[in-house]
């Protein structure tokens, strides 16, 4: 799925990405806002990953979770 998708609909996405991190908070998806860098980011800081582990667990997670429009 592409993250131009996943920003229009960051309110549906963010709460399936809340359940799979649960370290995220409503605080941290709201700054993200949809930005993708910022997203990896945080996942990074929460969990301790390097920036590529980061990054592929939310490629990962983005190629297997559809938003319903």
């Amino acid at each position: 799925m592409s993250w131009d998708v996943i920003k229009g609909d960051w309110k549906n996405f963010s709460g399936k990405a809340k359940e799979k991190w649960g370290k995220l908070t409503d605080d941290d998806l709201k700054v993200i806002d949809g930005k993708k860098d910022q997203f990896v980011g945080k996942i990074q800081s929460l969990y301790g990953h390097a920036k590529d582990k980061a990054e592929k667990e939310v490629d990962e997670f983005c190629a297997t979770h559809h938003v319903d429009a």
